[in-house]
């Protein structure tokens, strides 16, 4: 008896769902445990074959998953062909678990905070960092959804593997509140706290009004003189980086 048919399913499922794009969103999206009820692959050999190579832990899981579509039936699936020519579709995680673990006190690990970003890559490129650094989750404030499909394409899947959420300055997750800024002191001398949230401001205009007011700490990056700022991720990997170090 064969399966329902993966492109029906498909269109079926696409408006609720979060778009694993490529084979890595997919691996590491499998990895973290999330769940996928459709999973295409134009050449799905070469897509196991890609499995073996790098994710052999997944490899028996995606076997299971991915079923071989045609060239034209994936491209009509999303909205750019990926390299690998591998799609799937996720459910996206309960809000209210994730308002829960973003609430839970004691913290191991800060909170990130991208205040009003703009750029969909930057701040999937955020969640792919603070995934691999352990972060308790990146939570941003303002119009761009952190699930957005270009989101989640830049956070490579990674999603599944920390919490996402967006949520105003108010609704924030308790915690000390370090915001970066070029005013504050210098991050080298202070000591980030394991239950931090660590707010970042946006690309153009920096920190909000609402977030400057809500932090009780300023920081700054160790900058050049003459050179203006740091890519937001960049900015993201730097101070988690010194919150890993565990001291000033």
């Amino acid at each position: 008896m064969t399966g329902p048919d993966p492109v029906s399913l498909w269109h079926r499922l696409a408006d609720t769902s979060v778009l694993l794009d490529g084979f890595h969103a997919l691996k590491h999206a499998v990895r973290f445990g999330a769940d996928v009820p459709v999973a295409v692959a134009v050449d799905r050999g070469a897509a196991l074959a890609l499995a073996e190579e790098l994710a052999p832990d997944v490899r028996d899981t995606l076997d299971a998953l991915l079923t071989q579509v045609s060239e034209s039936a994936y491209a009509s699936l999303v909205p750019r062909p990926h390299p690998t020519a591998v799609a799937a579709l996720a459910v996206r995680p309960s809000r209210a678990a994730h308002l829960e673990k973003l609430g839970h006190t004691p913290r191991t690990a800060p909170v990130v905070v991208l205040d009003n970003p703009r750029n969909l890559g930057n701040a999937g490129a955020v969640i792919r960092l603070a995934a691999g650094f352990g972060a308790t989750g990146v939570v941003t404030t303002g119009t761009l959804d952190p699930w957005h499909p270009t989101v989640v394409r830049g956070g490579a899947g990674l999603h599944f593997a920390t919490v996402v959420e967006r949520l105003t300055v108010a609704e924030l997750p308790p915690g000390p509140v370090f915001a970066l800024d070029p005013e504050g002191d210098d991050i080298r001398g202070v000591k980030l706290p394991d239950d931090a949230v660590l707010a970042f401001g946006s690309e153009r205009s920096g920190l909000s009004p609402e977030l400057r007011a809500r932090a009780g700490h300023l920081v700054a990056l160790p900058m050049r003189p003459q050179v203006s700022s740091y890519n937001l991720a960049t900015s993201v990997a730097m101070t988690l980086y010194h919150w890993s170090l565990g001291g000033s």
